[in-house]
């Protein structure tokens, strides 16, 4: 791609003299840190806001703040600011639009992280939505509030004086521009000691100076409810710290900050082998969590004697506390660490001997597994009811563990790629030189180590007007896709647990799609009406309206007539233009597994084909509306191979390819059910409409070949729905089994659906569900 200023020639059209002097002469120091594409970016993203007709100031800020947001949290994060600044043209005014990119190098700075800033940037449009008078005051004090305020506390501050003055205007204002009583008050109580973004460089320079190595580290920010926030926890090498810490019990947040980033580097530097969770209880896991948490600790100590004080400070276990497990937890927990704390316990001391016993061992973790697993079966007998979410170990500065555990043994090779499975096949991508002068084995099986890949068709040698692909090819499978899943035994997320696997559907008759519609062809019609109901209707009037864009001048005569008559005035006289478009995105996932070949009772039909015939009349009516939708399946055959098939995307029309792609669809396998709807929720989200919609057509509940609990995978499911819920996504479930009453609703939700009794009915009701839920 271009990086030279006088190739983008074809997109600066659009801007203004003025603005295009800017641009060039902010050129270079776009191009020092943006990528080539990055740069395609940037510029094109200046003609999108130039397009929006808010003036070249609105642009000349994108053009001059950009590249210091890139600088800060990299280029990537761009795409989201400038989709933000196009998204809030029709809510708000160009003046907070130009603010808000004139505010974004100050909140990429004060963040530090592109997973906040992305969360502040959908905070700003839910406050725009809220409190539109109060986001241009906000924005003005942007940098006040940062340095005092974690996102979670600006969310909260902020949203509490939405509320407070929903209707007073001018104290809304007030609160915003911090001169009221109430906004300083509620600003104090927000407040955190210490942000991360303060000594994060200080940190980073104790962490190399005891280990002599770089430790990533990035804030996070769980405290948008409570000002509890986030437990420290450590994925993929990076060390996540809470954006914000107050002082505790005497110890400096600065202090706090020290032992929760030694704690997890000395997790990174001493674990060199996962601990297997198989088979170990919920509380199993915690108490063998504990004796880890020491064993790092105490390798940390051998070098670094003075980390135990430091640690120590923050161990408040007691001897007389005993009221539940947790405190069983932090009484081992600081005996294992501090040689002075006095426990005569006889669990205590047991804990304490082990530990002694091990000290030649601990450079292997399975000491940890070894006393864990023994102390789990001295505290079971004595306390009972152990709550994985409530009995958590007291002392602020230690992670969640979830670092060190290996939920199905542990893979050298497997942990050393960051989870992948690297027994897969290596796909390795070549030019056509390559591809004509190696290939051997045209029809290489499914075994084969590695697969080439050509971008464009290789013909061979022979005039046979066949290419290789066609004559031998099978159908592509995608790179693999993982995804975390729910154990409700544990109550924790197994990270990387499911693999997804995208494939093309096999083609079928066009005949067969043919003959639906014939068959069909009174339901299309009766169709017809309620569709053309459903269009947008363009640039409607609201009347009666006490605040608006116009003054309604009917309405006006009319209430200056009933003041003239000494009679009440009606307050409502003004009107405002409102445009209706329809802006919804709907993807429907089907349930293909072997189930749905049997037939359905007093029928011919199988399920499968009642599916293909909804999905059929389902797509002539969208596609006669105008929204975007896509028809994907899945099944599966354990957690390592989610098979997910893409009959339709939204951006392909429907025709003969997606028609003949739904001919050829087949039931077989299970139902592993979470891991379809969080990548079909993956898809949604790359979808830029307002509002998007996952429609799941099944006939049973959650079900695979490696599962036997069948609480398991419903959970799971039911987690699912909920994190696409985060992303936007509203979820609806039609199920074609009667006795699906029970599961569905406590996976969906009691109005999110719907159990069809007659199955044969599933054609005709499916259209009419998209029109109700779209309307």
């Amino acid at each position: 791609m271009a990086i030279h200023f006088d190739d983008y020639e074809p997109y600066l059209e659009a801007l203004s003299a003025h603005s295009r002097d800017v641009l060039e002469a902010a050129w270079a120091g776009a191009a020092r840190v943006l990528s080539p594409r990055g740069l395609d970016n940037y510029v094109k993203a200046a003609g999108a806001l130039r397009s929006l007709g808010r003036g070249d100031a609105l642009v000349e800020s994108w053009i001059e703040q950009a590249p210091r947001v890139a600088a800060e949290l990299g280029e990537d994060v761009l795409g989201e600011l400038a989709t933000s600044a196009l998204a809030l043209a029709s809510k708000t005014s160009g003046a907070v639009i130009e603010l808000l990119l004139a505010t974004a190098p100050t909140a990429a700075q004060r963040l530090g992280d592109t997973e906040l800033f992305k969360a502040y940037l959908q905070f700003i449009g839910v406050l725009v939505a809220q409190a539109p008078r109060g986001v241009r005051p906000l924005l003005e004090h942007l940098d006040v509030l940062l340095h005092q305020l974690t996102l979670g506390g600006l969310r909260r501050w902020a949203l509490w004086g939405a509320h407070a003055y929903r209707t007073d205007y001018a104290e809304q204002i007030r609160y915003f521009s911090l001169e009221s009583r109430e906004a300083q008050a509620m600003l104090g109580q927000e407040r955190k000691g210490t942000l991360l973004v303060d000594v994060q460089r200080r940190i980073n320079m104790y962490l190399r100076a005891l280990w002599g190595r770089d430790f990533f580290m990035r804030p996070t920010s769980g405290d948008y409810e409570t000002r509890d926030g986030l437990r420290p926890f450590i994925e993929d090498g990076v060390l996540h710290l809470p954006d914000a810490y107050d002082d505790h019990g005497g110890v400096a947040a600065v202090e706090l900050y020290r032992a929760a980033a030694a704690h997890a580097a000395a997790h990174v530097v001493g674990t060199r082998r996962p601990i297997s969770a198989e088979g170990l209880s919920p509380l199993q896991m915690a108490l063998v969590g504990v004796v880890e948490d020491a064993r790092v600790e105490a390798l940390a100590i051998r070098r670094f004697p003075g980390l135990q004080p430091l640690w120590a400070r923050l161990h408040d276990a007691s001897a007389q506390r005993a009221e539940c497990v947790a405190d069983w937890l932090d009484r081992i927990a600081r005996a294992l660490l501090d040689p002075g704390y006095v426990d005569d316990d006889a669990l205590v001391a047991d804990a304490r001997a082990r530990f002694a016993a091990a000290q030649p061992r601990l450079d292997d973790a399975a000491v940890s597994w070894d006393i864990g697993v023994a102390l789990a079966h001295q505290l079971g007998a004595r306390a009972a009811g152990y709550n994985p979410r409530r009995d958590l170990p007291r002392a602020p500065y230690r992670d969640d563990n979830r670092y060190f555990w290996a939920f199905d043994g542990f893979d050298a090779e497997r942990a050393a790629a960051g989870g992948r499975d690297v027994s897969r096949q290596l796909r390795k991508y070549v030019n056509v030189m390559e591809m004509a002068n190696e290939v051997e084995v045209e029809g290489a099986g499914d075994d084969a180590q590695e697969i080439w890949v050509l971008g464009s068709e290789l013909f061979p040698y022979e005039d046979a007007g066949v290419s290789v692909n066609q004559a031998w090819g099978r159908e592509p499978v995608s790179e693999p896709f993982h995804y975390a899943e729910w154990d409700h035994q544990i109550q924790l997320e197994r990270p990387a647990w499911v693999t997804v696997l995208e494939r093309r559907g096999r083609r079928g008759e066009l005949s067969s799609i043919d003959a639906i519609a014939t068959q069909y062809r009174r339901e299309i019609q009766r169709m017809k009406f309620l569709l053309d109901a459903m269009q947008p209707q363009g640039v409607q009037r609201l009347r009666k309206l006490e605040d608006g864009d116009d003054i309604d001048l009917n309405a006006a005569v009319d209430a200056i007539v009933d003041v003239r008559t000494r009679r009440q005035p009606d307050p409502r006289i003004m009107m405002r233009s409102v445009r209706h478009q329809r802006d919804f995105s709907i993807l429907v996932l089907l349930d293909l597994s072997e189930s749905t070949n049997e037939r359905v009772a007093g029928h011919e039909h199988t399920v499968l084909e009642l599916t293909r015939q909804s999905c059929v009349l389902l797509a002539d009516a969208v596609a006669k509306v105008g929204d975007p939708f896509a028809i994907h399946g899945f099944c599966s055959d354990g957690r390592h191979d989610v098979q997910y098939l893409r009959f339709k995307d939204f951006e392909q029309p429907w025709g003969d390819e997606a028609k003949s792609r739904l001919a050829g669809m087949s039931g077989q396998l299970s139902t592993r059910l979470g891991a379809a709807i969080r990548h079909a929720g993956h898809h949604l989200q790359q979808q830029r409409s307002a509002r998007k919609l996952l429609i799941v057509i099944t006939d049973g509940e959650p079900a695979d070949v490696d599962v036997r609990d069948p609480h398991y995978l419903r959970t799971d499911a039911k987690k699912a729905v909920e994190a696409v819920a985060r992303d936007g996504v509203v979820s609806y479930c039609i199920s074609v089994d009667p006795r699906a009453d029970p599961y569905v609703a406590r996976i969906f939700g009691q109005n999110r659906h719907l159990v069809i009794d007659h199955v044969q009915r599933l054609p005709e009701r499916l259209p009419l569900l998209y029109a109700a839920l779209t309307r």
